[in-house]
């Protein structure tokens, strides 16, 4: 069994965006600037945000902080957004998610310019990924991309059960493993598939993904199988220091022997999530996908 780093290639990524943006200052480029709009004080957004804003530090970028409370109108923050698309020094934003019950993801979502939605969550990314057109990728599907391709992990023909069908993890991630030169044979699992475990035993590649601790067992998992778990629940644990720790979709002690790859939780794909965002700040300050 061999552990899936994503610390390791993560920072490794980070190193090769930060040389490349010393060799495009040095030519007379300018940083890449990305901006992150949080509405709130949810505590894992403050999280994933301050992590954010430490890897645009890393990488060279020039980073901004928008900062909204909770009882902002989803009118102010469209508004936000329409000054950051119509920002010539704004090469990419986000708008954190999730956001409060009275503003519509959707609508926000959608108002962001598709050549400044370095999440690749706007329709027309998402399009543009499904026909396999340049185009900014989700950045768990992408970053999980990368860690299958930095450890040289076979795909062609490999049969890849998907266990989840959000937008943000699962449906991206069932496209990408099925396009040509990954090529894998791909189901995607959900609350309505009745015999789940029956075809995660004939998986090659399992992605875990639905939110739930400890969903994938021993039993679900051929031997020399490759698991990726993307799950990152909260759970309650009196003798860590912050009172809890973060718990996997994957029962890691009893699967891990079992497997030929697996990412841990933490330190598997999360970091490859931030870093995959900085990889499409950079092709946005590029302009590499809409000319």
């Amino acid at each position: 069994m061999e552990l899936i780093d994503g610390k390791k290639v993560s920072k490794e990524i980070r190193q090769e965006i930060a040389d490349e943006v010393r060799q495009m200052t040095a030519a007379g480029g300018r940083q890449p600037h990305l901006v992150a709009v949080l509405v709130g004080h949810d505590g894992g957004s403050e999280t994933y945000v301050a992590n954010k804003i430490k890897a645009c530090e890393e990488c060279g970028f020039k980073s901004t902080l928008i900062r909204f409370e909770d009882n902002a109108t989803e009118a102010e923050l469209l508004q936000c957004v329409g000054r950051l698309n119509a920002d010539p020094d704004v090469d990419g934003f986000i708008v954190q998610l999730p956001l409060p019950k009275h503003i519509s993801e959707e609508k926000v979502t959608e108002a962001i310019d598709p050549r400044k939605d370095v999440d690749g969550f706007h329709p027309q990314n998402v399009g543009r990924m499904t026909i396999g057109a340049p185009a900014f990728v989700s950045a768990t599907p992408q970053g999980i991309v990368d860690l299958i391709r930095r450890y040289d992990i076979p795909t062609a023909g490999k049969h890849a059960v998907i266990i989840g069908r959000s937008n943000i993890v699962g449906r991206p991630m069932s496209i990408l493993l099925s396009q040509k030169g990954i090529d894998c044979t791909v189901t995607v699992c959900h609350s309505r598939t009745p015999n789940m475990q029956e075809l995660c035993r004939q998986a090659d590649i399992i992605v875990a993904a639905l939110g739930k601790p400890g969903f994938v067992t021993a039993d679900m998992v051929k031997p020399g199988a490759v698991v990726i778990d993307v799950g990152t629940t909260r759970v309650s644990d009196p003798t860590a220091q912050r009172g809890w720790r973060l718990k996997g979709d994957v029962d890691f002690e009893n699967v891990a022997p079992k497997c030929s790859f697996i990412t841990p939780v933490p330190g598997g794909v999360g970091p490859m999530t931030i870093v995959s965002l900085m990889k499409n700040t950079l092709l946005a300050g590029k302009k590499a996908i809409y000319k």
